[in-house]
């Protein structure tokens, strides 16, 4: 095992340190900083408005960087505090971890020799949420969170909500965030995300107390609701700006057209019908008139018929902005239009309830049709074109 002093040198060497937030964790508070301060003196600590004896417990180590403030402002304001001391102070890389005891000090070495390989990325520490003690609502917020990262990213992780974690300081401590409480940690991934930064998972270790033990300041109802706000505009922002970005991007860059290539030619064993059915399934949920969760219902559906998620989200792109004004118009058009209406032409005077009725039922009807039509359209096409350009085995049924 290393000693102190080497494990010093690996944080100077790598230009690290370790961020400590902390709010009325006094019982647990000094036995972290010691653990810490096996391995390395760099560490900057948060007093998010303690009201217990933490300042006392602080006065105890006056040589490490101890940034006070009140009142409590939320654990994501004293992430942001500290990511803006490390900068200021010149850290490359930020780790953080929880002061209420759950995280040992003995896995910072794995975000050390991670970063040495990886010396982007963004690391996040994978808990194992089978042991003991785990709280049921950590286990179903975990998955919940999981899930809406890989909405918002396309990027799988299997904890997005673990606080241990090792932060590139620069390029985040640049950026201006929109929340301060528990939910920050949820909104610097994804914008991590979204600047380029790889955000990649690393196991560690943890210990929940029993319940009786345990200290938390998570309130479920009013966090959870912040966390689930959040989301939305994540995934608004994602829906409007990002994924149109990367899809333009793909389009106009030659990797990204090996990327598409890749997703046509791979998976031999794949049949043509398969391929060709996961474009049109996309088409098909890219225009349906259920806008703002096609991607939902969509992306369970391509899993349960086992379609190939690359080319069934490629194809869904059809609606991203600014095409979706060109569908909703299109939609309410046709549907005027099966339905016999005279002026199937959009009419924006004379608006009445019943109007705005009648309009949303030739909207899901043109919208349906449409999404039918084209969604058949692009299967046929692309099956014509698999076989022409690509020879595979085919399977005898999707």
């Amino acid at each position: 095992m290393l000693s102190t002093l080497q494990l010093q040198s690996r944080f100077t060497k790598l230009n690290a340190c370790v961020v400590l937030p902390t709010y009325n964790n006094c019982n647990s508070l000094q036995a972290v900083i010691d653990s810490i301060l096996q391995y390395t003196n760099r560490i900057i600590i948060v007093n998010d408005g303690s009201t217990d004896t933490t300042s006392s417990i602080l006065k105890a180590y006056p040589d490490l960087e101890v940034i006070h403030y009140q009142p409590n402002a939320g654990k994501g304001y004293a992430l942001r505090k500290g990511l803006k001391a490390a900068d200021k102070m010149g850290y490359a890389y930020a780790i953080t971890l929880d002061s209420d005891g759950q995280h040992y000090a003995s896995d910072l070495v794995l975000f050390l020799d991670a970063i040495e390989h990886d010396p982007n990325a963004l690391l996040i520490g994978a808990r194992n949420m089978q042991v003991d003690h785990v709280p049921v609502k950590s286990s179903f917020g975990n998955r919940f969170s999981n899930f809406w990262y890989w909405v918002n990213t396309g990027i799988r992780l299997p904890d997005t909500q673990s606080g241990y974690r090792l932060y590139p300081v620069a390029p985040l401590a640049a950026l201006q965030y929109f929340s301060r409480k528990y939910e920050f940690e949820i909104e610097v991934i994804v914008r991590a995300a979204w600047k380029g930064i790889p955000v990649k998972a690393i196991p560690v270790s943890v210990y929940y107390p029993p319940a009786g033990e345990r200290v938390s300041h998570f309130r479920p109802f009013k966090d959870f609701t912040r966390i689930s706000i959040m989301n939305t505009v994540l995934v608004t922002i994602a829906l409007l700006w990002i994924k149109p970005r990367d899809f333009i991007r793909t389009l106009f860059s030659r990797e990204g057209w090996r990327r598409i290539g890749r997703s046509f030619f791979l998976h031999p064993d794949e049949s043509n019908i398969r391929k060709a059915a996961s474009i049109g399934f996309g088409v098909f949920m890219g225009i349906l008139p259920i806008w703002g969760f096609q991607l939902l219902i969509g992306i369970p559906l391509a899993l349960l018929f086992r379609l190939n998620k690359a080319l069934f989200l490629l194809a869904a792109n059809i609606s991203i902005f600014p095409f979706t004004a060109f569908w909703l118009v299109a939609s309410l058009a046709i549907g005027k239009f099966l339905q016999g209406d005279p002026n199937w032409s959009l009419q924006t005077r004379n608006v009445s309830l019943s109007s705005v009725h009648h309009a949303g039922i030739a909207f899901f009807l043109g919208g349906t049709v449409l999404a039918v039509v084209l969604g058949l359209l692009a299967l046929c096409i692309t099956y014509l074109w698999l076989l022409i350009f690509r020879k595979t085995k085919q399977e005898p049924n999707i």
